[in-house]
């Protein structure tokens, strides 16, 4: 069914979150031979996150970054880490929220895009309405 604006895109990233991103970045540098990013504070987010580039997509690796970070309690049940959500790029990310919720998702939050990590409008559906999984969605115009 073509969808135009709402259609997911390919696989921006997968976030992995970790007790510490620049061990974890170390890990991925030394063992896979990856290039990483400088590590970044998003304090609108609660975490501190590395990119590592690949050719395809990235992965993110997040820590947490304060007490009220949303990753905090991930960690708590799962101490060494592990995947937390994964990425899906759209073209009109206020399309595909109200079609998401036409169809009976569930967006976090207040429901508004707020600007991730590149600047540019994301938001996350619950993990509920797709069998466990997070999703992230974030707005990526050629």
């Amino acid at each position: 069914m073509p969808w135009g604006d709402i259609m997911i895109g390919r696989i921006n990233h997968v976030a992995i979150a970790v007790p510490d991103v620049e061990a974890a970045a170390r890990q991925w540098e030394t063992g896979l031979c990856a290039v990483c990013s400088l590590p970044q504070s998003l304090p609108d987010h609660g975490v501190r996150v590395v990119f590592v580039d690949q050719p395809n997509a990235k992965v993110e690796l997040m820590e947490p970054l304060g007490g009220n970070s949303p990753i905090a309690a991930f960690l708590d049940r799962n101490p060494a880490g592990g995947m937390h959500h994964i990425c899906y790029e759209v073209a009109d990310i206020r399309a595909a929220r109200d079609h998401l919720v036409a169809s009976g998702a569930r967006v976090l939050g207040d429901g508004e895009p707020m600007s991730g990590a590149h600047g540019t409008p994301v938001l996350f559906l619950h993990p509920k309405d797709f069998y466990g999984t997070l999703i992230e969605l974030e707005e990526v115009r050629d």
